[in-house]
């Protein structure tokens, strides 16, 4: 039997190379090997600042854009978190073997309370339990994450064996799963990709969108003429060639830009025609399923009832384990 593996997406807005590069096209890769659950996790989207007005069009925008981008329902389960209620009971079931002491020394717990210190609920508190009953409801042995999401995936490890020495063997300790390219930086050079910090290059962004942002994106400091030797190992804009051009133009800049025989600008074009050449069939894709939103709706149906069925089962043995029958 192939092992399972479990990953979530948040419907915060845009979906950009950051999300692609880290996340979404390791999942695609891993269909073949592994029996796939992913979802859109929209309950985790309520621990921060959300429009309601707006959240079904993100999620189907998330959706859209995650099927696009290779997620087949042939060899996935995709659906959409809150349409699989017993992610949530089991949340409840996990609060009460969680210390909160584990909760509050969460790094991302603290990050995100510096930068929404007008909302810290109890939500963003929370946040890491509700994440290790999403991957657990479905008894998964393999998370594939970024490196900022490792200290989420230990606590997950810990609550299962709580929950295990409590109740009784039930769940796996899930392994975390990092791709090659575990951090994308963004286009200031400084920072994650992120939408908050407007440094990023959406999936579904025009090719002209494209190389307007990229004209202005941080490269190597220490180059100030087009023959100065460059590093590309300092260089994000080196690091998205390496994530997404093709083996022969990566190692063509790489040598370049050490010798000094390749200018930024000219880098940047290489890797805006990169982009083009890897996002327009996504987008096009996107385009025919935007214009077509039953065939998503029907992919995200038909994911939450195959997950359901597994997290039903689980739930049933929760239940007779800790006496409620």
């Amino acid at each position: 039997m192939k092992n399972r593996i479990f990953s979530g997406i948040q419907p915060s807005g845009d979906i950009h190379i950051g999300n692609y590069i880290g996340a979404i096209r390791n999942w695609a890769q891993m269909m073949d090997d592994y029996e796939c659950i992913f979802c859109i996790v929209d309950y985790h989207a309520m621990a921060g600042k959300y429009d309601p007005k707006i959240l079904q069009q993100r999620i189907m925008e998330a959706a859209t854009v995650n099927i696009a981008c290779g997620l087949d329902p042939d060899r996935c389960a995709f659906f959409v978190q809150s349409h699989v209620i017993e992610h949530t009971e089991l949340t409840w079931m996990f609060n009460c073997v969680t210390p909160i002491g584990e909760l509050q020394r969460m790094t991302q717990f603290k990050d995100k309370s510096k930068h929404q210190n007008q909302n810290i609920n109890v939500g963003l508190l929370d946040y890491p339990v509700l994440m290790a009953a999403d991957i657990l409801i479905y008894k998964a042995e393999i998370v594939p994450v970024g490196e900022d999401q490792i200290q989420h995936i230990e606590l997950c490890r810990e609550i299962a064996r709580k929950f295990n020495a409590t109740f009784g063997e039930t769940f796996p300790e899930p392994q975390a799963h990092l791709g090659k390219h575990k951090r994308i930086m963004g286009l200031d050079g400084k920072n994650k990709m992120s939408k908050s910090l407007n440094n990023y290059i959406g999936v579904l962004d025009t090719d002209d969108e494209i190389w307007k942002k990229l004209k202005s994106a941080f490269t190597d400091e220490n180059r100030i003429k087009k023959t100065d030797p460059g590093n590309p190992d300092i260089c994000n804009i080196y690091s998205l060639h390496d994530a997404l051009s093709e083996a022969d133009t990566i190692s063509e800049v790489n040598q370049d830009c050490r010798k000094g025989r390749i200018g930024c600008v000219d880098c940047k074009k290489k890797l805006h025609q990169s982009l083009s050449f890897h996002l327009t069939p996504i987008r096009d894709k996107a385009d025919f399923l935007f214009n077509n939103p039953d065939k998503v709706q029907e992919i995200l149906k038909q994911g939450a009832m195959k997950s359901k069925k597994i997290a039903e089962e689980t739930m049933r043995e929760v239940r007779i384990k800790t006496g409620f029958r």
